[in-house]
């Protein structure tokens, strides 16, 4: 026995070894996508398959137009006859010689006249007919009826009432348009919740405060539907229109190729109506996503 233990001391402790760090490996994180290469990604999943159907179409078209019996101009054929119409839009040689361009705006401008009238009276009376039982039952049904009736059928109506064919082609614009405005709005404003009318009545809005704070908020995804619907039958209409009124737009441009046997004209007409048609459609319908963002659409 040692002489520690005899003693009645405890045996020294064995002196600790130092604890080895040992140094985990962080997992490389994957580098995030640029911005820029994210919205170029967007652009091309947007672009790129359009592009190849439109392409794939081309040369379809091109195939089966380029026989000698064949009655439409393949689209080489267009590219040699209306390339000034295509490159440059804008060009003015004379009074009725002007760009597909200006053409185009003119048409544009008789739009916005006839379209911004048929948005502020078709609003207001769609939250009239929409918020009265009364007015409901005694417009709708005239509502109903009207806006069966095509719009070249207030043609005449209009060249007898102005005498004049630019502010018909407006009234025949506005006439066409408001019909769905109406409508929309009436039902937007139907289906507003009771909720936010008994919170209205708690906290004591006037007509006017419910009809700003309430009523436009609540009903503005019905009321866009209405407007996307009512500026594609604008368009529409004034291409119909000016094809009867004449004048320098775009309707009276296919109308007047037709009679000169100018189809490549027409076809190449025919394309920028259906570009400013789906550029306007988009416009409209981003001013709506803007306006209603946290609203639920029906």
């Amino acid at each position: 026995m040692s002489v520690t233990a005899l003693k009645g001391e405890a045996p020294p402790t064995p002196a600790k070894k130092s604890a080895d760090i040992v140094q985990l490996a962080v997992p490389a994180r994957p580098a995030k996508p640029s911005r820029l290469a994210g919205l170029a990604r967007g652009v091309a999943v947007a672009v790129v398959p359009p592009a190849i159907v439109l392409a794939l179409l081309l040369g379809l078209w091109e195939l089966l137009c380029s026989s000698p019996g064949a009655t439409l101009p393949p689209p080489s054929t267009i590219w040699s006859e209306a390339r000034d119409l295509i490159v440059d839009p804008f060009f003015v040689n004379g009074p009725q010689d002007i760009g597909l361009g200006w053409r185009v705006l003119t048409s544009l401008q008789r739009v916005a006249i006839g379209f911004g009238l048929a948005a502020v009276v078709g609003v207001v009376l769609g939250v009239i007919v929409g918020q009265s039982v009364w007015a409901m039952r005694g417009l709708d049904p005239i509502f109903q009826v009207l806006r069966t009736v095509p719009p070249l059928a207030w043609l005449p109506i209009a060249l007898a009432a102005f005498r004049d064919s630019s502010p018909s082609a407006v009234f025949v614009i506005f006439i066409t348009a408001i019909w769905p405005i109406i409508i929309n709005t009436a039902v937007g404003v139907r289906n507003i919740p009771q909720d936010y009318r008994n919170v209205a009545a708690v906290l004591r809005l006037n007509p006017l405060e419910f009809f700003l704070k309430i009523m436009l908020p609540a009903a503005a995804p019905y009321i866009f539907t209405g407007l996307r619907i009512g500026i594609g039958l604008s368009w529409l209409a004034i291409v119909a229109a000016e094809m009867l009124t004449g004048g320098v737009g775009i309707g009276f441009f296919i109308w007047d190729a037709w009679n000169s046997s100018r189809l490549s004209d027409i076809i190449v007409a025919l394309v920028y109506i259906g570009v400013v048609g789906f550029v306007l459609d988009r416009i409209v319908a981003g001013i709506g996503a803007f306006i209603t963002r946290g609203t639920a659409a029906a």
